[in-house]
Order: structure tokens, then sequence, then C-alpha cells
């Protein structure tokens, strides 16, 4: 047995031993695709019967964690819908690009053409405040980072931290593109715009080994003139809509 088919049994082991009533499951992440290393933890979306309940659950199996994305059919369409309201899709992707385990009743293949159909209707577009509020939070951070010392190496580093996640999102939103967090920040970025996440991961770089903000500041000018420019006076948050 070769590596993948060992990921693949062991996955199948879980959904078998702590599951024996499930309808259907899939691999998702890394391991789907045959690039789990000894470490990488296992991605399972499991469907339920109605009579369980939809949750998360993160175990440990055979020294290896797993994330369980457990969804009852009846469950599916909201949790789709609140997945692509996120704009990230999570576990949308988990079924468009999983490796079924299991679908004796054909549940899972259904479940993906949903996820698919979802997916294709890309994700939800910002509000006018949304708008408004990403390109004010993003302008006084980019501020702040041009005021910060390079000295101030922790407050310069947390600084280009949060411009990189909040011009992630505005380029993503702009492109009706999917975002994403951690690993997949960049791998989204990449994907709505390869030209401008480009300067901005290199920008990033830059601070994090050079102290240098320049590069990535010329970036974040790039990315807020393409949503309406820089905002700070003349910004309004209500408390209620």
């Amino acid at each position: 047995m070769d590596d993948q088919e060992a990921v693949e049994a062991q996955a199948l082991r879980v959904v078998n031993e702590l599951f024996p009533h499930a309808l259907g499951a899939l691999l998702g992440g890394s391991a789907a695709q045959g690039r789990a290393t000894p470490a990488s933890d296992l991605d399972v979306a499991v469907l339920l019967p109605d009579s369980d309940t939809s949750r998360r659950e993160v175990i440990r199996h055979d020294g290896r964690i797993v994330e369980l994305f457990l969804n009852t059919l009846a469950d599916v369409p909201e949790f789709f819908a609140w997945d692509r309201a996120r704009r990230r899709g999570t576990v949308l992707f988990v079924y468009d690009q999983g490796l079924p385990l299991a679908d004796p009743h054909g549940h899972v293949a259904r479940t993906r053409q949903l996820a698919r159909s979802v997916l294709a209707s890309g994700p939800p577009p910002l509000t006018d405040a949304e708008w408004q509020h990403g390109r004010y939070a993003l302008t006084c951070f980019l501020d702040d980072l041009g005021d910060t010392p390079p000295a101030d190496r922790y407050e310069q580093l947390s600084l280009a931290d949060q411009v990189l996640r909040l011009a992630a999102d505005l380029v993503t939103a702009h492109h009706r593109a999917w975002t994403g967090i951690g690993k997949w920040l960049p791998r989204r970025l990449l994907i709505a715009d390869p030209t401008l996440g480009t300067a901005l991961l290199n920008g990033h770089r830059a601070v994090s080994e050079h102290a240098d903000p320049a590069p990535l500041a010329a970036a974040v000018k790039q990315a807020l003139d393409l949503v309406g420019g820089p905002l700070m006076e003349g910004y309004v948050h209500r408390w209620r809509a």
C-alpha cells in the first residue's frame, strides 16, 4: 500500500469507526490531492442522517489530527449558504475538490453538485458599508505602517500582516473571487489577481526580511485605487443600520 492509499484507508477507518450510520463521506484538503505529509491533518467531510446534528469536530486518530466537517442532509443547503456568505467557501471547496470515500446512496455526488453550483455563483458582493469600512481600515493601517520606525519591528510586522489581510480581502472582493485565511490567503489572492497579488506578497516579504514598507505601500495604493481610493475623513460608521 503506497502513502496515498494509506491516507485514504485511514480516513475511511475514521468514518467507519466513528460514524457507522454515515450516509457518505469524502476526503478533502492536501490529502485528497496526494500532497499530504506524515504530519498533515486530514479534512474529512461526513454526511449524516437528519437524526444527527451538524457540527465540526477535531480528533486525533492513530496519531494524526483529523478535522471533521459533519453535516446532516437537511442542513446542507443552509450551511453552504452560510459558507458562501463568509466569502471563503471552506467546506464548499472540500466538496468540490474532495475525494469520495463512500457514497452508497449517491448523497455525496448530489452534495458535490450543489457545492459546485454555489461556488459557480461566486462569493456575495460587499455592501456599500463593507466597502467603505474596508477602505477606511486599510488606509488607517497603511498610514500607521508608514509612520512606524523600522526599529519598532514588532509593531511594523503586526501592521504589515493587517495591511496584507485587508488588501487581500478588498482585491478578491473587487474581482468577485473567493478569499482565504492562513495559507489560503496567498493562494486565493494570486488566483484573483496574479500581478497585484504578487506585488502585495512581495511587499509583505520586504517588510518581513528588510524592514522596508515602501514596496507594500506602493502595492496597497494600487489596491485602494481599484476600489475607490483611500478613505479617512468623511468616513461614518453607524452603530445601527
